[in-house]
């Protein structure tokens, strides 16, 4: 009997939870928020907004307003420096470092215990609850899981406190048995210089048997790659014969596929999406067959909603789970056990299907070029490469893009800054088939691209090989959980690649 199959006992029951979702999301949500309403009613800001007489989600959306960043930024400010009881209950001592605001180089998000096992380990949990539910054959836990993580420093403010990557978080703070079945070796793992990392990673883990990979795909091929060389192999399963699934996150995953397919040729691997990010564990893809995701409703997470054609508006609309549409983009609202209240993550989302609620993320709020009303976001941008990719035989390891607003002939456009790791014969026709693609999925741009009146056919830049990690290295941020900015309104980072690019 393998080791697995008696193991995966241990996810019966909350498989059997999980069924719930289907008809029972709604009253778990009001169940979660009662409970962070409860929880955080005699902290510093639950008194403020009187939390204590919040019994009803109408009173909650009165007493607390939406927040970014920089409206909790004070407040995580003092709590890094040791103060109780400011956003949440008690000390929290870690740290979750991620990319920056329009102020600050880098943002610092509150990782509480609460927070820590009520969300982020129960997201781990559960993405292994839906795997063996969808495959009991698997032989996952009669191997090594291969798991990238960042690094993290101390938080001098707080003995004990930490700073960092949340995935270096999560494995300084992981049950310790978790350790006998994880690769590399934890000072490994939580190296800062992700070259040197990189290295000894696939060198400790090439002779293990390694069942299953969890990180960034981004930073992973990087790493497989690095074995692939080391092992001179060809294919991947020739090296990890028994690798079985990907569980992947923190960036879209349709850019590499291609690039995992060829790598790993096994019928018998799987790709599960998961939606982790500092701030949480949202989402998770109980359907192989399916895309979209599932909202984890039961976490300490409370979800609220605001439709993007209203975002940025003086009284935007903002619904709860139940008053979402499907069809329709959203930015993503959060109330968690890390102390952050109606906070504005950042992402975009659009659902798929309510019963169970089912999403697909499609950008990011600041992600997206809306410079002559065309109103171009991510999951455009990735179906488009997408498409010419498909049509050419090309594959794209990274990309950006940008408006050029009015060049010396008075002419508009999107330039598009791409990394191939296989260039199409020719890039005239990989433009041309990413424009008429980008133009029968997006009718905003479509109009826009009407007779090239306003926008005309878009530029491609062909990057040199790792620009992009370079561009990322000048920055401080490779590896980790840093992601390369797809799409912008604003030219300050084409700009500055196009500069490492001559």
């Amino acid at each position: 009997m393998s080791l697995t199959s008696i193991v995966s006992n241990v996810f019966k029951p909350r498989q059997k939870e999980l069924e719930k979702y289907l008809y029972d999301a709604e009253h778990m949500q009001h169940k979660v928020l009662m409970h962070l309403i409860n929880k955080g009613k005699n902290t510093e800001y639950g008194v403020k907004h009187l939390l204590n007489t919040t019994d009803s989600y109408e009173k909650f959306a009165k007493n607390v307003p939406v927040n970014s960043y920089e409206e909790l930024k004070g407040d995580i400010d003092r709590m890094r420096h040791g103060e109780q009881d400011v956003l949440w209950p008690g000390t929290v001592k870690w740290y979750a470092k991620s990319s920056g605001t329009t102020n600050d180089k880098s943002k610092f998000i509150p990782v509480s215990r609460d927070g820590l096992h009520g969300i982020h380990y129960a997201g781990g949990f559960d993405a292994v609850a839906y795997y063996l539910r969808n495959n009991p054959k698997s032989k996952l836990f009669d191997g090594k899981s291969l798991i990238l993580g960042g690094s993290h420093s101390p938080n001098y403010n707080v003995e004990g406190s930490l700073v960092g990557d949340l995935s270096a978080i999560l494995i300084e703070n992981i049950n310790p048995l978790a350790n006998l079945v994880r690769v590399p070796k934890k000072q490994t793992a939580l190296l800062s210089d992700f070259e040197v990392k990189r290295d000894r990673i696939a060198r400790e883990t090439m002779n293990k048997n390694v069942t299953n990979i969890s990180g960034v795909p981004s930073w992973m091929l990087s790493v497989l790659v690095r074995v692939m060389e080391l092992s001179g192999k060809k294919h991947l399963e020739e090296v990890w014969p028994n690798l079985e699934v990907f569980f992947h996150g923190g960036i879209a995953f349709t850019p590499y596929r291609q690039q995992y397919e060829q790598l790993i040729t096994s019928p018998n691997m799987h790709y599960m999406e998961t939606y982790n990010a500092s701030e949480g564990f949202f989402g998770l893809q109980d359907d192989p067959s399916d895309p979209s995701m599932s909202l984890m409703v039961d976490y300490d997470v409370f979800y609220e909603f605001i439709p993007m054609d209203e975002f940025g508006t003086d009284n935007p609309t903002v619904v709860p789970l139940q008053g979402v549409e499907i069809g329709k983009n959203y930015a993503m609202v959060i109330t968690t056990s890390c102390g952050l209240w109606r906070y504005l993550i950042g992402d975009t989302v659009m659902f798929t299907s309510k019963n169970p609620y089912k999403f697909v993320i499609t950008g990011r709020t600041k992600y997206f070029i809306n410079a002559f009303g065309e109103e171009l976001i991510m999951d455009n941008a990735e179906k488009g490469l997408k498409y010419a990719c498909d049509k050419t035989g090309a594959q794209v390891a990274e990309y950006t893009a940008a408006p050029v607003f009015m060049d010396s002939n008075a002419k508009c456009r999107h330039q598009w800054l791409i990394e191939f790791s296989k260039e199409p014969a020719s890039l005239d026709e990989f433009a041309t088939l990413l424009d008429q693609h980008l133009q029968e999925i997006n009718s905003d741009y479509e109009a826009k691209r009407f007779h090239d009146v306003t926008l005309q056919h878009l530029e491609i830049v062909k990057a040199r090989p790792n620009l992009f990690n370079d561009w990322l290295k000048s920055k401080g941020k490779l590896g980790g959980q840093h992601k390369i900015p797809r799409l912008s309104n604003s030219r300050k980072n084409i700009d500055e690649m196009l500069q490492m690019n001559q």
